[in-house]
């Protein structure tokens, strides 16, 4: 029998409690930073040393934490499902609670590429500092989509959130494209949760949603164990 196919798309809210600063204060800098400073490709020409130390701080809170029940919960979920997750988080806690199939669409912390040859990628958790070059002498940078910068998994996503049997979004705003666009690759009949303690959507806003007005280690494991007991 054919497992049921559940696409799961996650955001900041993801991480959050997991103590992952979402590092977006509340006036839109992050760290005190405009956002344009530390996170362009702009940003880095003018100042890459400010850039650099950004992501290793990023980094450097990346190891003191670890998975949330959130995170658990949905590698559970490969124990009776076909289940990929498409993250816009650059942190690798579902990786690190047991997912085995995860997109990140934004990019990943813990590597890093040439900036010549984007296809010259490294494992990487240390700090990220001037000098440290790929083997013809380039310098490295962060392996994240910065703003103005393609998505370049997006179509993955795109292709992979077709073919859910069930959508579940935990975690997102849903207001930041390209990622807002996945939800409208599914099918209309497709059941879609959507977990968020503040959700910017309403149940008749999709034909088939359910809004769960919970964090992510609220929400997640009771709606795992749902399915679970729905499809056992």
């Amino acid at each position: 029998m054919t497992k049921k196919k559940i696409v799961v798309l996650t955001g900041a809210g993801m991480s959050a409690e997991s103590g992952l600063k979402t590092f977006r204060d509340a006036d839109g800098l992050w760290e005190g930073h405009d956002v344009m400073e530390v996170a362009s490709p702009q940003g880095f020409a003018r100042n890459p040393e400010l850039v650099l130390e950004f992501y290793n701080q990023r980094r450097r809170q990346l190891l003191e934490v670890s998975p949330n029940q959130g995170h658990l919960a949905l590698a559970e979920l490969e124990a009776q499902f076909d289940v990929s997750i498409v993250t816009q988080n650059i942190d690798n806690l579902h990786e690190q609670a047991g997912s085995t199939h995860v997109v990140h669409l934004h990019g990943e912390l813990f590597k890093v590429r040439s900036t010549r040859d984007e296809n010259h990628i490294l494992e990487w958790k240390k700090d990220l500092v001037l000098g440290d070059t790929d083997p013809y002498g380039h310098q490295l940078r962060p392996h994240i989509v910065w703003f103005g910068e393609m998505v370049p998994l997006l179509q993955t996503a795109a292709q992979i959130t077709q073919q859910a049997d069930i959508l579940i979004i935990v975690g997102t705003s849903m207001q930041v494209y390209p990622a807002a666009s996945l939800i409208h690759y599914v099918d209309t009949r497709t059941p879609i949760y959507f977990i968020d303690p503040r959700p910017n959507v309403r149940e008749s806003d999709f034909g088939n949603l359910t809004v769960i007005p919970k964090t992510a280690v609220a929400g997640v494991p009771p709606l795992v164990e749902q399915l679970f007991n729905t499809f056992s």
